[in-house]
């Protein structure tokens, strides 16, 4: 089932409401009220004023919390990360199992994962950071906190004697890099057919790659 960026933030502060301050909450509101309003207008026709319409308040509530739209953009990137970890359904301190590890693999090539943040957005930030070495530092850590995660689960596996992947850092390496490369591929492909079968294909080579049984689908 798909959860909207929006749904996400929204989740997110229902669950931590007892342990979220009045004012976390609501940076968390104009978070997602930013993010669906760039995704329909697009980034550079957002506006703060636009923000504070839809929400009916005054813009000057906005400005109270973040002072500048670059300050909202920063705070929008950091929930980007907490999205895209939300893939990963054990916690650090759990022991992952082979079952763990095929279904982050199914997740990463998946029309949830895919559709889990905005293609726009997040190419129109991913380009931002070729000039704004803040935006550049931030999707480093996205990017290597997913590979980290992955990581640490196939090298789990591998202590375990359910996988023998040689570098499991390696491993987590190449498959987002085939993750990232193919969805900015599949992006522009509108058949619906072609982009399952395209999809699959990929899935089936990170499945090869880590040696794991057949993927679904396939």
């Amino acid at each position: 089932m798909q959860i909207s960026f929006y749904y996400y933030c929204i989740k997110i502060a229902t669950n931590t409401m007892g342990r979220k301050s009045l004012k976390e909450t609501r940076q968390q509101e104009i978070i997602s009220i930013f993010y669906e309003v760039a995704k329909k207008e697009g980034y550079e026709n957002t506006s703060i004023a636009k923000i504070a319409k839809v929400m009916e308040i005054n813009p000057s509530l906005i400005l109270h919390y973040f002072e500048t739209k670059e300050d909202l953009t920063y705070a929008l990137i950091d929930h980007i990360l907490e999205s895209y970890l939300s893939i990963y359904t054990i916690t650090d301190k759990e022991q992952a199992t082979l079952e763990n590890l095929k279904r982050t693999v199914d997740m990463l090539f998946s029309k949830e994962w895919n559709l889990l943040f905005d293609d726009g957005l997040f190419y129109t930030f991913y380009a931002l950071a070729f000039r704004e070495e803040k935006i550049k530092a931030k999707y480093k850590l996205i990017l290597d906190s997913l590979r980290q995660r992955l990581a640490a689960i196939i090298a789990q596996c591998n202590e375990k004697e359910l996988t023998t992947v040689e570098s499991p850092q390696t491993a987590a390496d190449f498959i987002f890099v085939l993750v990232d490369g193919a969805y900015f591929y599949l992006s522009l492909e509108n058949n619906v057919q072609c982009y399952t079968e395209r999809l699959n294909y990929y899935k089936q080579m990170a499945y090869d790659y880590l040696k794991l049984p057949q993927s679904p689908g396939s």
